[in-house]
């Protein structure tokens, strides 16, 4: 539950701060007429998100149990993958963001172009909307699919609510911590459906577990009993991992945690301090 409030949480802030900026900056050019186009742009990405969701529902259901595994194996992988990136991407850009987005959005107010700012409302919209869909599949296949729903639509309705909120200048948010915040529980995260995803890749047998079951806590703490539901939800807990499953959680972990720990010291020098987003 809280692996998928916090992706829905994140990936669903980015999207309405994106959109909130760019209506800000239309209000702020006095180019309300270009409105609309940016509604159409942020509906077709919902549009198109959903239906990748629906086909990627479709595709994992309809294979065979071995085929199945595969798919969510490498789901998983390439969720990881995705997710890595963008948490040090949106690290790095959260400083900048507001600036360039009320850059693009004056340029195409300039020029009157609803069509280029439909299209960048499109952009925004859909890049996070089919992250969305990955990391949630993975972590629907990983967790519970009732507590890992109610986690989702928490987050997205929390994350509008902080966008309409930022949009109408009654909020200040420091991008930078949160984000901050948030990279930091999704690398955990990121690690356990690294895990999941070896694992099932290991029960197709398409990778080596090297060593079957290391431990086996399941007598202790079940990985199917409520909290060890949880554990597995947020953690990537697995009662009884394989070898290949415990390494690549912990290089996972210590590298990409260390990195991002790190991140701070190296840029400190070069970026100004980053200032609270809001609008007015």
């Amino acid at each position: 539950m809280l692996s998928s409030f916090v992706i829905t949480l994140r990936e669903g802030l980015e999207a309405a701060l994106i959109v909130g900026l760019v209506l800000a900056s239309l209000k702020r050019a006095e180019a309300l007429r270009l409105v609309r186009s940016v509604w159409i742009g942020v509906g077709a990405a919902v549009g198109v998100s959903l239906a990748a969701g629906a086909g990627f529902a479709l595709t994992a259901g309809a294979l065979p149990d071995r085929f199945g595994e595969i798919f969510e194996g490498v789901a998983s992988l390439v969720a990881v993958g995705v997710l890595t990136f963008m948490i040090f991407w949106m690290r790095s850009q959260s400083r900048h963001l507001a600036r360039d987005i009320n850059d693009k959005v004056a340029l195409a107010a300039g020029l009157g172009s609803g069509w280029a700012l439909g299209v960048l409302a499109f952009a925004a919209v859909v890049r996070e909307g089919l992250e969305t869909v990955l990391f949630l599949y993975a972590s629907f296949t990983a967790s519970d699919a009732l507590s890992a729903t109610v986690g989702a639509v928490l987050g997205l309705l929390i994350a509008v609510a902080l966008g309409w909120g930022i949009y109408a200048g009654s909020l200040t948010l420091d991008l930078r911590r949160f984000f901050f915040a948030t990279g930091a529980l999704l690398i955990v995260f990121a690690a356990g459906l690294l895990a999941y995803g070896l694992h099932e890749l290991g029960e197709a047998n398409v990778v080596p577990m090297l060593v079957e079951h290391v431990w086996d806590m399941n007598g202790v703490l079940d990985e199917e009993g409520t909290l060890g539901s949880l554990l597995k939800g947020l953690l990537g807990y697995n009662g009884n991992p394989s070898l290949l499953e415990v390494i690549a959680y912990w290089t996972y972990l210590l590298v990409v945690g260390s990195l991002f720990m790190g991140l701070p010291h190296r840029t400190r020098l070069a970026d100004r301090p980053q200032e609270p987003v809001t609008q007015s």
